[in-house]
């Protein structure tokens, strides 16, 4: 089995009204923090003209052996990102808490279904630590091996078989 370390963590959300026909409110995670806190999921932290600041929750951040390479492109790019997916309904005052990943290539799979809200957030120093420590111990550098296709068969391309349909030899 893959090694697996986890790290809670916890999430607070912002809702804000707009002024829009079709979206009464806009959904926005603010901040991970690296330690869950002590309080019920979708506890009110602040409240502006407008706006409403929750403690979302806790979610569990992820890493695997066989990822390395998506949290070594994390941690070296330009903006190191811990990102925090939301979905409308559910539990909760509006959307559910679905969860947080340091993996960029896992975004793919939810961005592509189009109904979650993806944020990136600016990772937290001890989370990028953590992160540090498990590529230390697990990453092994891959030479990149480009792959040959096999050549087409040009001559079998070009071949055409005469098909011939009983319903024919009766005309």
């Amino acid at each position: 089995m893959d090694p697996t370390e986890r790290m809670s963590v916890g999430v607070l959300v912002e809702r804000r009204r707009i002024d829009s026909l079709w979206q009464p409110e806009r959904w926005q995670a603010v901040t991970v923090l690296p330690d869950a806190l002590p309080l019920p999921p979708w506890t009110i932290l602040e409240e502006g003209d407008g706006w409403t600041r929750y403690y979302a929750g806790a979610v569990e951040l992820e890493l695997f052996r066989t990822e390395t390479d998506n949290y070594k492109h994390n941690l070296e790019s330009t903006r190191p990102s811990v990102y925090v997916i939301l979905r409308r309904g559910g539990e909760g005052p509006g959307v559910t808490l679905l969860e947080a990943t340091v993996d960029p290539g896992e975004i793919d799979a939810h961005s592509d279904a189009g109904d979650d809200l993806i944020d990136a957030l600016p990772l937290p120093a001890p989370i990028a630590a953590w992160m540090r420590d498990f590529l230390a111990r697990h990453h092994v550098e891959r030479p990149f091996h480009k792959r040959q296709r096999d050549r087409a068969d040009t001559e079998a391309l070009g071949r055409r078989v005469p098909v011939s349909f009983p319903e024919d030899d009766d005309a």
